[in-house]
């Protein structure tokens, strides 16, 4: 273990001497990507230097105590020293737990596309309720939204919307999300008070570099339309909307939130580049694999997550089997609660993992 953690101090130092070099600050693009990697093993290596800091006072400790001639020294020492084993266990255990393998997306910005499921009305309605939840879950981190395409409802909920999530950690909170979110309530339309069952489907995607996905533009085909929304909302003349059709996949990305063709087009490559990574890495069928077999749940869209409850104000995760009985205060953004019990189930799969390779 400490050979590995060794190999990750000397990257650490390597990068550090890179991210001063001139040359490297005037590529922006590498400085960036530079200073995330620093930033991901700085973890490590303070978690190590803490180590080796424990196992000096804990050497120091021992010291005193065989040398000690005076009983109160000696008794001062040697508890000293069960504390300095407690410690370091817990040090030991930590380095551990942040060598365990990374998703590699973690650090990405995310594309959420959010479509209503079963339920009509009700069921866009849900999707709107998930749209609002995860836009105060970005506010309170600190995040920025950006909404990419929307297909809106005349009584203001979605029949899909797709957004931007730009911040730091946003795919290793998010990502959880992908699959089926399920509601029980009673719908405002209904007359009855009947308690209704209606679903949605979340997808997240992390944000692709276009390096990392190579589009021939001879591939693609673009057109524009007369972009539109409910009640007249939105309703532009000209042909501001953007389609974008991936040939090869048939992979297809729109925008009609911006008046300018230009922004509409700019933000509807950004969720092709998206898609289509998301596309060529499930193409890796052996890499797909392994990853879903660490990850809690599949992450396969078609899998049944989450059960918001509104008459009981119960949240059910079934990957986990979590309940609580906040849904409330979780709808208001306070997501934070859900998103540790799966990050720790998550990592308690990666350890094992690790430690059984």
């Amino acid at each position: 273990m400490f050979e590995q953690v060794q190999s990750f101090v000397d990257k650490y130092e390597e990068i550090t001497a890179q991210l001063a070099d001139p040359e490297v600050l005037r590529d922006q693009a590498r400085w960036q990507k530079l200073n995330r990697e620093r930033a991901r093993l700085e973890e490590i290596v303070e978690a190590y230097r803490d180590y080796q800091r424990l196992q000096s006072e804990l050497h120091d400790a021992h010291t005193v105590m065989n040398e000690a001639t005076d009983p109160e020294l000696f008794a001062l020492a040697q508890s000293e020293i069960e504390d300095l084993n407690g410690r370091l266990a817990a040090a030991e255990d930590r380095l551990k737990k942040l060598l365990i393998p990374r998703d590699p997306n973690d650090d990405r910005n995310v594309i959420m596309e959010i479509r209503a499921g079963a339920g009509g009305e009700e069921a866009a309605l849900f999707a709107a309720d998930l749209f609002r939840m995860y836009s105060r879950y970005a506010e309170k981190k600190g995040w920025r939204l950006e909404v990419m395409d929307a297909n809106e409802t005349d009584i203001g909920g979605f029949k899909e919307i797709v957004f931007l999530v730009e911040g730091a950690g946003a795919y290793s909170r998010l990502k959880f999300e992908s699959g089926v979110h399920r509601v029980q309530r009673v719908p405002e339309t209904e007359a009855a008070g009947r308690i209704h069952t209606s679903t949605a489907t979340v997808a997240v995607l992390p944000e692709a570099e276009e390096v990392e996905v190579n589009i021939n533009p001879d591939d693609l085909i673009i057109e524009t339309y007369s972009a539109g929304g409910p009640g007249g909302q939105h309703v532009n003349k000209t042909e501001s909307a953007v389609r974008i059709i991936h040939k090869p996949t048939g992979i297809v990305a729109t925008c009609q939130d911006e008046r300018s063709q230009h922004k509409n087009r700019d933000k509807a490559m950004k969720v092709l580049y998206a898609r289509l990574l998301d596309y060529y890495q499930s193409q890796q069928e052996d890499e797909l694999t392994r990853t879903r077999r660490l990850q809690v749940g599949t992450g396969d869209r078609s899998e049944r997550i989450r059960t918001y409850n509104f008459p009981e104000n119960r949240l059910t995760d079934h990957r986990i089997k979590l309940t609580l009985y906040q849904l409330a205060e979780i709808l208001e953004g306070e997501l934070d609660p859900v998103v540790d019990a799966l990050a720790a189930e998550d990592q308690a799969k990666r350890l094992w993992q690790a430690q059984n390779a």
